[in-house]
C-alpha cells in the first residue's frame, strides 16, 4: 500500500472529499465511532470531528471518524450547548454582556420582597 498524505481542509467547512471518506471508513473499519455499531449499507453516517472545532480541533482527517447520523446529531446538540455556556461566561467575564435581569429599566429596582420601586420618588408599583 502506498503512502498517502493527509489530508487537511483549506477551510473549516470545506467538504471531505469521497476518497478520504472511504479511507476513514475503512480505517476504522466501518464502526460507528459513538455508537459501536457496524455501519450499513444505507445506512446515514457523516464524518465527526474528534476534539471540535470550536475547542481547538482542526478539520484534517486525523481528527475525524465516522459515525451514524443519529448519534452523531445527540453528540452535535449537547457539543452546541456546552460551547454557548462556554461564550456566555467569557462574555460575562470580559465584561462584554452584562449579566441577564428581569427588570432592565434604570428608573426602577426590584427589592428582595419581590416589589418594585421608582428611584426617582420612591414610590411602590404595583
Amino acid at each position: 500500500m502506498r503512502s498517502v498524505p493527509e489530508w487537511i481542509g483549506k477551510t473549516d467547512d470545506e467538504k471531505v472529499p469521497p476518497r478520504v471518506r472511504l479511507r476513514l471508513f475503512e480505517q476504522y473499519g466501518g464502526i460507528c465511532q459513538l455508537s459501536n455499531r457496524k455501519i450499513m449499507a444505507g445506512d446515514t453516517w457523516d464524518l465527526d470531528h474528534i476534539k471540535a472545532l470550536w475547542s481547538g480541533g482542526e478539520h484534517r482527517e486525523s481528527n475525524l471518524h465516522p459515525v451514524l447520523k443519529q448519534p452523531h446529531r445527540e453528540k452535535s446538540a449537547e457539543e452546541q450547548s456546552i460551547q454557548a455556556k462556554c461564550d456566555r461566561t467569557r462574555k460575562k467575564h470580559l465584561g462584554i454582556a452584562k449579566p441577564k435581569s428581569s427588570l432592565s429599566h434604570p428608573r426602577f429596582k426590584r427589592c428582595m420582597d419581590g416589589t418594585v420601586v421608582d428611584r426617582r420618588t420612591g414610590e411602590v408599583i404595583r
